[in-house]
């Protein structure tokens, strides 16, 4: 085994015959795999998905089979001459060029932009990577320009093929059950499998061991997948220890799920969603906090946003808890599917034209501010449900 060159990338296949995964996208008759067989990209795509998920194999195959000029860029250390740079490839190829854009979300607005003319007259055609949502982090003439693909994370069960066949073409000894652990602890990510493999080869020549992939990842096995049932067992657990006001079980869960590896931006999206449904206002700090843990997760990331989830999920099981807002919303959406869309009382209707004034829009409407307290007595709900009851204020 070379072990100058990292197994993942001796190992990047060179065909889609080679390629595991992403059958929605590379199956028989799927669109990818139509670009691949036409050899022809008739214009700049996206591939947006998790690491390790063949992003960059698939657009290297792109390439390949297209016979273009492949141009690699990360968007992390790129600048605007590095593309100018692949401009100049192109007229001196007199070839079609594609540009691949490694992580393309961590350009910044005007990055992107200046990228953009050259994509919209076809001197280049793009292939972008990312892991975020390009809906939110790429522009939209830039998206608009695109075609995103949607790759998703790796089964155990390719992972298992991908460890594997590697081993046989490497000559690396290693057991159905060390291969099941590498393929579970690598988490979807295909190049994190090969790399766990090739550091526990290092450790254990002879034969790889359980002992040498745990020391390989230097750190326990964590039972996580996250999309199943672990992963929900592990939130639930979370919610509950906060509903219950358990500042200790709300730390250790936290703390099970970043060290599992687990989204940080999911983490806090539903520690928002407590903060609404479990405490609402009775302490109306609790969701400025968490939004403000939002920012934190956003802005620093692993591992420095880790205080700031533990610190969120202390004061969240720590405030008083009050679900009347979670209540009133579950009745008022009971009570719209039952009626279904009632008519907004007349008083309460705007008047902008003479017509409306006619039909009596906004007659007999009590304006609050010429009111005592400004407070004042009138009907807001439609006829039908006019004495409903949707808030009911609990005592914290």
């Amino acid at each position: 085994m070379d072990k100058k060159i990292p197994l993942a990338h001796k190992m990047r296949p060179q065909s889609l015959e080679e390629f595991l995964g992403q059958i929605h996208l590379v199956g028989e008759n799927k669109p990818l795999r139509a670009i691949i067989e036409s050899k022809d990209l008739p214009s700049s795509i996206i591939l947006w998905g998790p690491p390790g998920c063949g992003k960059t194999t698939i657009a290297k195959i792109i390439a390949k089979s297209t016979n273009s000029e492949f141009v690699e860029l990360s968007a992390v250390s790129a600048s605007k001459d590095d593309i100018k740079a692949a401009m100049n490839r192109t007229r001196l190829m007199n070839k079609r060029v594609i540009l691949f854009l490694d992580e393309i979300h961590r350009f910044n607005k005007a990055q992107q932009d200046f990228l953009l003319p050259f994509v919209e007259n076809g001197t280049i055609t793009l292939i972008g990577a990312t892991t975020e949502n390009p809906s939110f982090e790429v522009i939209s003439p830039l998206l608009s320009r695109s075609r995103v693909f949607v790759l998703n994370q790796l089964s155990e069960e390719e992972l298992k093929s991908i460890i594997y066949n590697t081993s046989k073409k490497s000559s690396i000894n290693i057991n159905q059950e060390e291969i099941s652990l590498i393929a579970q602890l690598a988490n979807g990510d295909a190049r994190s499998a090969l790399n766990i493999l090739e550091l526990s080869s290092y450790l254990s020549p002879n034969n790889i061991s359980k002992e040498s992939i745990l020391t390989a990842i230097n750190k326990p096995t964590l039972r996580y997948d996250k999309s199943g049932e672990e992963h929900y067992n592990i939130i639930s657990a979370l919610h509950k220890s906060m509903r219950d006001s358990d500042p200790d079980a709300s730390v250790y869960w936290t703390m099970r799920m970043i060290e599992a590896g687990e989204d940080p931006k999911y983490i806090i999206r539903r520690m928002i969603r407590f903060a609404s449904e479990d405490i609402g206002n009775a302490d109306p700090q609790a969701l400025i906090l968490a939004i403000a843990a939002k920012e934190t997760v956003q802005f620093l990331g692993y591992p420095e946003c880790n205080t700031a989830l533990v610190q969120t999920a202390i004061y969240l099981s720590k405030a008083p808890k009050n679900n009347s807002v979670y209540q009133a919303v579950n009745l008022a959406k009971a009570e719209i599917e039952n009626s279904g869309n009632l008519p907004v009382p007349l008083h309460l209707r705007n008047a902008p034209t003479q017509l409306m004034k006619e039909l009596e829009y906004g007659k007999g409407y009590k304006y609050a501010h010429d009111y005592q307290d400004a407070k004042v007595d009138q009907q807001h709900l439609p006829d039908r449900i006019k004495d409903k009851k949707f808030y009911y204020q609990k005592d914290k």
